[in-house]
């Protein structure tokens, strides 16, 4: 099934054109979004293969949900929804642009894709994983009902927190 496009109050989650591979690059190298996720931040040429990959690998196989996030028709983010080797089950992923940050966005998208999760692919639960030390990511999945389930400590030392929520424990 093709990712799907999504609304909510503020935003468009919609699969990515090859059009916004500056915007996905400018996202994916920006040293303060970047520093909470996986390695950290990319180099450009790293960022753009990630982008080609959405489109010859993610898409062209139908592996997963990845979306390109827009309010009022710009870009604003990244999100997507997959299983991955860190739990067992589906993990969200979502980063937003500077400009779109402390204005509630974050909590919007990341409660819309766990929505997605429970409706459209009828998950009993959904992860996220995050960087112990990003508290605002943190603060923003305890207010929608994930709970800590296990500390990972990285091959560099880092902890990553692995957060779950249940289907029975989400409140719209």
């Amino acid at each position: 099934m093709p990712t799907p496009v999504l609304h909510t109050d503020r935003l468009l989650l919609e699969p990515y054109r090859p059009d916004d591979a500056e915007d996905a690059v400018t996202l994916l190298t920006d040293p303060e979004v970047g520093r909470f996720m996986g390695d950290g931040p990319l180099t450009p040429a790293e960022a753009a293969a990630l982008f080609g990959r959405v489109f010859s690998t993610v898409y062209a196989n139908d592996l997963f949900d990845v979306w390109a996030v827009r309010r009022d028709g710009r870009y604003v983010g990244h999100a997507e929804i997959k299983r991955t080797d860190q739990v067992d089950g589906h993990e969200i992923i979502y980063a937003l642009t500077r400009p779109a940050w402390g204005g509630g966005l974050g909590t919007e998208l990341a409660r819309a894709l766990v929505r997605y999760g429970f409706d459209t692919l009828d998950l009993p639960r959904v992860y996220a994983t995050v960087a112990a030390e990003n508290h605002a990511s943190l603060a923003l999945l305890a207010k929608l009902g994930f709970v800590h389930e296990r500390d990972v400590t990285e091959d560099d030392g880092s902890v990553t927190r692995v957060l779950a929520v249940d289907r029975v424990a989400v409140t719209t």
